[in-house]
């Protein structure tokens, strides 16, 4: 009996640890954008292509559909596919709920994730600098990761982090931009910088900002209306250091 209790532990773990490596690797192709709308996946076309059985596979895909990056359908999981409409909604949505999350993650904020903010802001500088869209996105990713991680309201936390199909959508949508992407360096500089100084007004200013200009970047990059009000470019507050 307890030599079955130890190959039980044993094979959990094993099969635990190729589902995370098959999640890491589908998040990163769409986190990239290199798993579009059209493509469908299908767990067992995508366990031979991996090598593996089908179980670990389909655990990787249904924590996706958990975090919002895909949908399932009768016929395999999809990206999801989001209206016009919808990203009007979603993004009303968002500058309700986050301009408040980031006060609160000013106001609660440690030193530790202040450190993960300034590490992805230098590396969204290196990518715009470079044109490392991906690099761009990434570093997105992580300074999302970094301050909603610091909200210590997590019903809040969680519910901005059901919008990530929305986000994504935005980001894919605009980061290959040039100039929108020197504009969301410098809105993440700002809000980084109120960030710093743990000013929940500032913060709330600034992510507004932040959620106004993504708006304005997607109906200019999609062609539709929608843009008209597009706010200035952010500025960062003196502050006496640099952001």
């Amino acid at each position: 009996m307890a030599r079955g209790s130890i190959a039980s532990v044993r094979s959990v773990t094993r099969r635990d640890s190729l589902g995370e490596q098959v999640y890491a690797d589908l998040l990163g192709k769409l986190q990239r954008g290199r798993i579009g709308p059209e493509e469908r996946l299908v767990d067992v076309e995508l366990a031979r292509g991996y090598g593996l059985s089908r179980m670990p596979v389909r655990e990787a895909l249904l924590r996706l559909v958990a975090e919002g990056y895909l949908i399932g359908t009768t016929r395999g999981f999809t990206v999801p596919a989001l209206s016009l409409q919808d990203i009007r909604d979603i993004f009303e949505i968002r500058r309700l709920l986050e301009p408040q999350a980031a006060a609160n993650a000013a106001r609660d904020m440690d030193a530790g994730t202040e450190a993960k903010l300034a590490e992805a802001l230098a590396e969204c500088r290196r990518a715009h600098a470079a044109d490392d869209i991906d690099g761009m996105i990434l570093s997105n990713v992580a300074f999302r990761s970094a301050w909603l991680g610091a909200v210590a309201n997590r019903r809040l936390a969680e519910t901005i982090g059901r919008f990530v199909d929305h986000v994504q959508t935005v980001r894919l949508a605009t980061l290959q931009d040039r100039e929108t992407r020197r504009i969301v360096v410098e809105g993440l500089a700002g809000i980084f910088d109120a960030f710093r100084a743990r000013d929940p007004a500032l913060s709330e200013t600034r992510m507004r900002g932040f959620v106004d200009h993504a708006r304005a970047a997607f109906f200019r990059a999609a062609g539709a209306e929608g843009h008209e009000d597009e706010p200035a470019a952010p500025r960062a507050r003196a502050t006496g250091r640099p952001s």
